[in-house]
């Protein structure tokens, strides 16, 4: 039996609606012993179940793993991947000849909170924003491999980045299996995963969808793709048949994997040029004219407090690059702040075009890919926001 953790009362509201977090202020007890990461269950003040989850210190108390009174054991681990792994099916993003990258797990979205896994051809790269998950993964790498089946051959652990706490005997590394083939493909085009040292799991599989939106554009135009990464932007625009692409970062080992990604698939391609510099400078001290611009930055808030200076930062590098884009020329612009909402976003890319004096219409808004879903119950899982403008 699990410990349990009693909550306040009239506090039970926001999962009687299945949201799947308990915050530290709605819980009036709880069990002697109940260590971080444990298993608990989340009962109502008059005593009745209500939830399972992991138990966490901090403002998330609990993340909720189910709203039924289960055992969290092999067979719902099983389970959960199963419903995973079936719904990619369904949708055409997981045993597609053409694309083996895809995000097969994602936290709430697929009721793992805190889980996230990506697929990279033969390798599944699991990562855990929650100590639960982290105490678990063993257990879910067992259970990911036989879902799985010959889909994939190693699953390889992530986690250090995202749970500071993690001892030198827990660092990354291969949790089954173990491969140097760091080649994946998506939507035909080639490029190499970062899983040991790159950002998120070594590649932003969330832009997948957006990558093809902008190949459509391409054509003919002198592309800037901004906060490059690992060159994705850079590498969909030449399919397209941009005719000059410029790739930046601030990181020397984002555009080494720029030129790296460029060279699997267009080698000897001269239209393609990339520099470790910062973005503002760039910006400011760029010489070539462009017609389609890419701004895809890091997270500019990672919590409330930094919002404010954050859409600041928006609005300055928007007016930037409306400062500097041709006339009928198409920006690309994103946030991946998950605390920056969509109005928040519109308002400080509204407020650089007006700044900048120019001429703006939005042709798309942009979002995160179906197999990155949002949980109908958490909205708070929609973090990823774009905008498509056609400058004048």
């Amino acid at each position: 039996m699990y410990k349990q953790i009693r909550l306040r009362k009239g506090k039970d509201e926001s999962l009687r609606r299945f949201h799947p977090w308990v915050f530290s202020g709605a819980i009036q007890s709880i069990d002697d012993g109940v260590e971080e990461g444990e298993i608990v269950r989340v009962i109502t003040n008059s005593g009745d179940f209500i939830a399972v989850g992991h138990y966490q210190q901090g403002s998330i108390a609990v993340r909720v793993l189910s709203f039924s009174d289960i055992a969290i054991d092999d067979d719902f681990w099983a389970s959960r991947l199963r419903s995973a792994l079936q719904m990619r099916v369904d949708i055409g993003v997981a045993d597609n000849p053409q694309n083996n990258t895809y995000r097969l797990v994602h936290g709430e979205g697929d009721n793992m909170p805190g889980l996230i896994v990506d697929v990279y051809g033969e390798t599944a790269v699991m990562q855990a924003h929650s100590i639960g998950m982290h105490l678990c993964r063993h257990t879910i790498a067992r259970s990911l491999a036989g879902v799985m089946g010959q889909r994939i051959k190693n699953i390889y652990y992530k986690s250090e980045t995202t749970l500071p706490f993690m001892t030198a005997e827990d660092r990354n590394g291969f949790l089954i299996g173990g491969s140097e083939d760091n080649i994946a493909t998506e939507n035909g085009l080639k490029f190499c995963v970062d899983w040991l040292k790159g950002q998120k799991t070594g590649f932003f599989v969330d832009q997948r969808e957006n990558r093809s939106l902008l190949e459509r554009y391409a054509r003919g135009r002198r592309v800037l793709n901004m906060f490059c990464y690992t060159g994705g932007f850079s590498f969909y625009a030449m399919r397209g048949g941009a005719e000059l692409v410029h790739s930046v970062d601030s990181s020397e080992k984002a555009i080494a994997l720029t030129r790296e990604n460029v060279e699997l698939n267009f080698p000897g391609d001269s239209r393609h040029e990339a520099f470790c510099e910062d973005a503002f400078k760039f910006l400011e001290n760029s010489q070539p004219s462009y017609d389609l611009i890419i701004l895809d930055p890091p997270a500019f808030a990672k919590h409330r407090g930094a919002l404010h200076n954050a859409l600041k930062g928006y609005t300055r590098l928007n007016q930037k690059a409306f400062e500097k884009i041709e006339r009928g020329g198409i920006l690309f612009t994103f946030s991946c702040s998950q605390v920056v909402t969509k109005d928040h976003f519109r308002n400080a890319v509204f407020t650089a075009a007006a700044l900048a004096k120019r001429k703006v219409r939005i042709l798309h808004q942009l979002h995160q890919p179906a197999d990155h879903p949002i949980n109908i119950y958490h909205p708070e899982g929609e973090y990823l926001k774009g905008l498509v403008l056609y400058v004048e």
